[in-house]
Order: structure tokens, then C-alpha cells, then sequence
């Protein structure tokens, strides 16, 4: 279902699993921070509406969405989270910088899930302007933070039921 017809922040909060046990991890890009920063805040509210615990949630920045897999995979190498949601936003200019910073950070975060028994959460919103991002960040379509809280507590739970 595409984003125009759904609401990032609407979910069936009774399919959520209690979160007070779980730790997370955030990488979360500096760059659009007008946009990454209310994405960060929607994830750590929507994790903590879940039961998570302050002192269970790590947030560390990097320069920018190209370095959300290397920024994440050494999240994962901590030992110290049971997921990771990287978080980024990508707006099309005027040359093909945007595809080749899509693409990695895409395949990056893509190798990291076949890599890792951590789940690392696709936070990554690419746009064509900043209109379509602030529209996803707690605008007219919601809030992509949210989802990939959700995600992320639905993901851990996952893993924790296979390891049983």
C-alpha cells in the first residue's frame, strides 16, 4: 500500500508487543534535520507508549544517510540492542547524488538484516521534494518514526519467539 492511501501512524496498537523488556538502538542522519528530528522523536515516543524503558533506547547521529549502515552495523557489533532503526531522509536535487545515497544506503541496510540476527529498521524516507518529507515526519501522512518503532518491537518479538 502506498503512503498516499495510508496513514504511517495509524496501526492496531492491541497487535503490539510489550516492548518493557527490549533494547533499542537509533542512528539517526544529521542531515534534514528538520526531518530526522521529528522522525527521531515519533520512534522514541511511539517506543516508550510500548513499554520501553528510557535507559533501553541509544540514539547516535551520523553526518548523513550514506552512513546509516556503517552507523547501524556498529550498533548491531555493540551487543547492547536487540534492534536498530536508522533513520534518514533523502529530497531528489538536481543531479543522480540522491540515487547513488538511496541505493547504498538501501543495499546497506539490506546486507546488515542478512548479516546479523539484529533486525535493523528501514528509516529511510526518499522524496522527490521536502513537502513529500514533511509530510512523513508528523504532516498530513503521519509519522515514518512511528512505524519503524512499531516495526522494531514487532521484529525483536519475532526473533524472540523463533529462539524459544
Amino acid at each position: 500500500m502506498s503512503t498516499a492511501h495510508h496513514n504511517l501512524s495509524d496501526y492496531d496498537v492491541d497487535s503490539v508487543p510489550d516492548a518493557s523488556s527490549m533494547r533499542f538502538g537509533i542512528v539517526v542522519s544529521e542531515w534534514n534535520s528538520n526531518i530526522t528530528g521529528p522522525l527521531l522523536e515519533g520512534a522514541i515516543a511511539t517506543l516508550k507508549k510500548h513499554g520501553a524503558k528510557d535507559e533501553h533506547i541509544w540514539v547516535q547521529t551520523v553526518p548523513g544517510s550514506f552512513e546509516l549502515t556503517f552507523g547501524s552495523a556498529q550498533m548491531v557489533k555493540s551487543g547492547k540492542v536487540d534492534a536498530v532503526i536508522a533513520i534518514g531522509c533523502v529530497v531528489r536535487g538536481d543531479t543522480p547524488h540522491f540515487d547513488y545515497v538511496c541505493m547504498g544506503a538501501t543495499n546497506g541496510i539490506t546486507q546488515l538484516n542478512t548479516l546479523y540476527d539484529v533486525p535493523v529498521i528501514y528509516g529511510l524516507i526518499t522524496t522527490n521534494n521536502m513537502q513529500q518529507a514533511e509530510d512523513r515526519c508528523g504532516g498530513t501522512l503521519g509519522n515514518k518514526g512511528d512505524e519503524c518503532a512499531i516495526t522494531a518491537i514487532k521484529m525483536v518479538d519475532f526473533v524472540c519467539k523463533l529462539k524459544k
